[in-house]
């Protein structure tokens, strides 16, 4: 078995404004200790960004880049998206192929689009998924708050098994990650 940590669009534009993700502050923290965890086991480091029309989230722009407080290596790996979907029409699936990875450790925002159907996709696909579930965000909806929205994915992702592969839930400070 070879995990990949995946962090999804942990990006400025998400961590500030009207659409600020909730706590983004605290879900950075978090994902810097279970990031540092895999780094020092040899588990590679994936940051995914997700890139819109201009104006939002455009490729190259301040909102586009990797969230402040969001640490990264010059090992780590980045893949550049344009839908919820992180396989479809990149090249993670061929880049986890290559490095022999199985099994998938997933965090990052916004919980209810990408998180969710990246870990859907990845179990389509055959990876068991880690869900750090105190280290994905969302800002809500005019229906949800974001730790209803949060707290509804940890509880409905971990009880697909239609798929095969399974997604186990565990909070960042309780994460075994061994090399």
């Amino acid at each position: 078995m070879k995990t990949a940590l995946l962090i999804i669009d942990v990006q400025q534009g998400l961590c500030e404004g009207v659409h600020q993700a909730f706590e983004s502050a605290e879900v950075i923290k978090r994902i810097n200790q279970v990031s540092a965890r895999a780094r020092a086991a040899g588990i590679p480091v994936i940051f995914i960004q997700h890139e819109s029309q201009p104006g939002y989230l455009e490729f190259g722009t301040r909102e586009w880049q990797l969230a402040e407080g969001l640490h990264s290596e010059a090992t780590d790996m980045r893949i550049r998206k344009t839908t919820p979907d992180s396989f479809l029409r990149t090249d993670l699936e061929a880049t986890l192929k290559a490095h022999g990875i199985s099994d998938l450790i997933i965090c990052g925002m916004h919980t209810e689009f990408c998180v969710d159907t990246t870990t859907r996709r990845a179990l389509a696909l055959g990876y068991p998924v880690t869900l750090v579930e105190d280290a994905h965000t969302t800002e809500g909806n005019r229906y949800l708050t974001p730790v209803q929205v949060i707290q509804h994915h940890n509880a409905t992702l971990t009880n697909i098994s239609s798929f095969g592969p399974r997604v186990t839930a565990v909070a960042a400070e309780a994460l075994q990650i061994a090399a």
